[in-house]
């Protein structure tokens, strides 16, 4: 056999074998992409694909309340347990980043927080991470260190280190190992902010939902819902929840950037397309929602034709100042103090994405109130500095928004997030295995504390009465009154009931100290209060009023309120009795008495008939002077 024949059969052989191998390596999986940059992508394509295959049955979430509001604090926090025994933080929950970090009791430039610092001694199952080749090394090439740096020039260092992390006694995930950092200097507005640090959830392998999902412990997807306008709060499930019916979907490349982005297209004012390029939405890094932002930057020429739109169809409102003198912002005046009578003012806002699919924005979705002029709100949309289209919290308030990693998507849906908190908090959710209740309670401000008194004497009862609780509340300035009729106001949108149904019983003052005792009566139109309504006793209320504690809750069932109805009639049936006779006798007798007079003063004002003698008067002589005349 000659050369070129040889060659001829290797070259065959090689085929074929390519071929053979090129078919295993592609029955279940679509062709490997490799990254031109790798440093700037998020996690590789393997494991994304590793990620899908995890089981086929649905895994245990980690149910966990958000606490906060997003224009009064800037953002908002959920609350987790580092260490055994556990320790409890407060952290801003942040879409934009990875790496979840604490303040550690060795740090020696760290702000003053809301809880005391991480003590890596007390926990027994702490332990710092050892310099290997996966991580960036400290100086000494012992531990591996981390540091990040924000947009606003801020800065956070210290140790890698691993312990258990719980999630909180309604989750029905157990405590696992994670990785998180143990802070040793922070600067800028991480020093001064009042939360303790940052819970990552961004793309990447330090991040809390990229740990857990390696572990198999949940699925690819996590969800967020942050409170309306001036309510707050909220919820946050870590792993995979149904997405419910109406809820509209964009694709998220995760390969666009190492954000969360959506596909968007074309924005709509009022039903009106603006008739924008949709490039305009697509530069740089493309459309993001960061939940660690608080407002909605888009590119100049976005920002125009939104600006003007909105301008174009609210005449009647009066174009002011802002609130700061050193921001050009876009406020309008005249709107009411109501927040939710500003939908009568203010156009609805639509963002369509590539699948023609459309995510309203209500007026609380791309306002905020103005802080010195009642009546009055704000553009909470602004000009980005480069071309990125960044979407804060502020466009997500009331909504459910679903990170749907594992199909790379984002789900939204307009909701009520107290609701959806309270649908999520169900009673048969079993508890974690880790012993959080241990560890001591916190005095944040507002402090919203589950009432010992709750409605855990109330299972499966549907038909509440009346529900009453007490609420103590410290103001900064003992000479400053809280508005209790806002506070009615917010107390009504967060139990979403009518502000007619809820009355201030009771009140008390001590200094700056107030105590408060409420209640919440069914509605005209209704006999009960709805159950829901009922075990409520979470409420959130704006830092504006101060900070406050829910002291006690009591929702009374139905039945026993007839009960004791009926219990307090038999007691006092003779007295009542007696007291409608007596009320019958005495009515009867001044009925009388007025008839009697009435017929005296008729016989005295009685006329004589003409015929009748009259006796003659004298007439009275004239005065001299008119007899003179």
């Amino acid at each position: 056999m000659d050369r070129a024949s040889l060659l001829l059969i290797l070259l065959l052989f090689i085929t074929t074998v390519s071929i053979f191998f090129f078919d295993l390596t592609t029955a279940d999986e679509s062709p490997m992409i490799f990254p031109l940059n790798y440093s700037s992508l998020p996690p590789r394509v393997d494991d994304i694909r590793r990620r899908r295959r995890l089981h086929q049955s649905q895994l245990p979430n980690a149910h966990m309340k958000l606490y906060d509001d997003l224009l009064s604090n800037g953002y908002y926090t959920t609350r987790l347990w580092i260490g055994t025994p556990p320790q409890e933080f407060a952290l801003i929950v942040d879409t934009g980043s990875t790496v979840t970090y604490v303040p550690c009791s060795t740090c020696k430039q760290c702000g003053k927080h809301q809880d005391p610092k991480f003590q890596p001694e007390l926990s027994s199952s702490y332990q710092a991470l050892k310099c290997n080749p996966d991580c960036n090394c400290d100086d000494e090439g012992k531990l591996c260190v981390y540091e990040r740096r924000y947009a606003e020039m801020s800065s956070s260092s210290g140790v890698l280190s691993e312990d258990l992390i719980s999630f909180g006694n309604e989750s029905q995930l157990s405590p696992q190992r994670a990785v998180f950092g143990c802070e040793n200097v922070e600067t800028g507005d991480l020093f001064s902010q009042r939360a303790d640090g940052i819970m990552g959830l961004g793309r990447g392998k330090l991040s809390v939902v990229d740990q857990l999902v390696d572990k198999g412990v949940i699925e690819d997807t996590f969800s967020l819902c942050y409170g309306g306008m001036e309510v707050g709060g909220g919820a946050m499930v870590l792993g995979k929840i149904s997405p419910p019916a109406g809820m509209v979907f964009s694709h998220s490349d995760p390969f666009r950037s190492p954000y969360y982005n959506i596909d968007l297209k074309q924005m709509h004012v009022a039903g009106k397309s603006l008739k924008l390029n949709p490039k305009v939405f697509n530069g740089k890094h493309g459309t993001v929602l960061d939940s660690g932002t608080t407002y909605a930057y888009f590119p100049k020429e976005a920002f125009i034709a939104i600006k003007a739109a909105v301008i174009k169809e609210i005449p009647s409102l009066k174009r002011i100042h802002g609130p700061d003198p050193n921001y050009d912002d876009v406020c309008f005046s005249g709107a009411g103090r109501d927040v939710a009578e500003i939908h009568n003012f203010f156009p609805e806002i639509a963002m369509e994405f590539g699948n023609g699919q459309k995510l309203i924005l209500s007026p609380e979705n791309y306002l905020f109130r103005h802080t010195k002029v009642r009546g009055a709100y704000c553009l909470g949309i602004f000009p980005d500095r480069d071309s990125t289209t960044l979407l804060g919290g502020i466009v997500v308030r009331n909504t459910l928004v679903t990170y749907d990693r594992e199909n790379d998507k984002l789900g939204f849906l307009k909701t009520n997030c107290s609701d959806l908190w309270r649908r999520l908090a169900a009673p048969d959710s079993p508890a974690p295995t880790s012993p959080v209740s241990q560890n001591k309670s916190s005095s944040i401000s507002p402090s919203p504390a589950t009432s010992e008194s709750s409605t855990t004497d109330l299972p499966g009862v549907f038909r509440v009465g009346v529900i009453t609780f007490e609420v103590s509340i410290s103001v900064n300035n003992s000479s400053q009154k809280p508005e209790f009729s806002e506070m009615a106001d917010f107390i009504a949108h967060e139990l979403d009931i009518k502000s007619s149904q809820v009355h201030l019983l009771n009140i008390s003052s001590r200094g700056n100290e107030y105590r408060l005792k409420w209640g919440i009566f069914p509605a005209q139109s209704s006999e009960y209060i709805s159950n829901t309504t009922a075990l409520e006793n979470r409420l959130r209320l704006p830092g504006q009023f101060g900070s406050y504690k829910l002291l006690e809750w009591k929702a009374e069932q139905k039945q026993k309120h007839d009960a004791f109805v009926r219990s307090w009639w038999e007691k006092h049936v003779l007295g009542v009795v007696a007291g409608v006779v007596i009320s019958l006798l005495v009515t009867s007798a001044m009925i009388k008495l007025v008839l009697v007079w009435r017929r005296r003063k008729q016989e005295e004002a009685t006329y004589e008939p003409v015929s009748a003698a009259v006796k003659e008067q004298e007439l009275q002589p004239l005065s001299s002077d008119t007899s003179n005349a």
